[in-house]
């Protein structure tokens, strides 16, 4: 008589992460955005919408952010087509996160004021039972990770002339586990053809990038370079910030001095 067998069953592997650009994937523990979880991107709308473009077949929604410039999201690579928009939610934001979180696979999100523990901690909850990623812009209780640009300073504009023509940044991801001792990047956030690429990369090596400025070009467009450090305001490519006046400029990633 055979000794009967008992199977153990196996666990299911885990999704793969959200990609991201290959500048940011580095810097992250598991190469990606970890399926599930909640990301606080601290005042930075560039960063923001840098780290959802990766999900380039996917669907967003943007949730409390009525400011965020389609154009500058479409420099970045989000297809308008696939960004749902709930400009303002009010009192409800949580409700409509839990809702929309069964349909996109990243929301981007600013909460109307100050989230309790025991809020995010359901919210998380509803995260990982639909394998959603929630970028928050501000502070999240209990975030997997938390991004921000240290420095920041854009390239292109001389004494009372030029264009804003890219930006470099110095950023930073905290957060639990692998990432608890922290790691640091300079990045275009983005270049002068909007795409995101390490700042040590030479212009055209990220995928699918436009030929660039040589070494000697870019060096001679720092003067007058404005920067910014810890917590100050970064616009994103297209002349969105988190907390400016909505419309988009002229130009893929440029904007027109004045």
């Amino acid at each position: 008589m055979a000794t009967p067998v008992l199977l153990q069953p196996q666990a299911a592997p885990a999704p793969a992460p959200v990609p991201v650009p290959a500048a940011l994937a580095g810097m992250l523990p598991a190469g990606g955005l970890r399926r599930g979880v909640a990301v606080s991107v601290q005042d930075d709308a560039g960063l923001l919408l840098a780290l959802a473009s990766g999900n380039r077949d996917g669907w967003y929604a943007a949730v409390g952010l009525p400011e965020l410039g389609l154009l500058a999201a479409s420099g970045y690579g989000i297809d308008p087509g696939r960004l749902l928009l709930v400009d303002a939610p009010g009192r409800q934001w949580p409700e409509v996160v839990a809702a929309l979180a069964g349909a996109v696979e990243v929301i981007l999100l600013r909460p109307s004021g100050v989230v309790a523990p025991q809020l995010a901690a359901r919210l998380g909850a509803v995260l990982r039972r639909s394998g959603c990623v929630l970028l928050v812009a501000g502070e999240w209780p209990g975030a997997e990770l938390r991004l921000s640009v240290r420095e920041s300073r854009w390239v292109g504009l001389g004494p009372g002339y030029g264009l804003l023509a890219g930006r470099q940044a110095l950023v930073q991801v905290e957060g639990r586990g692998a990432a608890a001792r922290g790691r640091t990047a300079r990045v275009w956030l983005p270049d002068e053809h909007g795409v995101v690429r390490a700042a040590a990369e030479a212009p055209g090596a990220a995928s699918g990038a436009a030929p660039g400025m040589t070494s000697g070009a870019a060096s001679g467009m720092t003067s007058g370079m404005d920067e910014t450090r810890d917590g100050a305001l970064g616009p994103a490519a297209v002349g969105v910030g988190l907390d400016e006046e909505s419309g988009d400029a002229v130009g893929r990633g440029r904007l027109t001095a004045v």
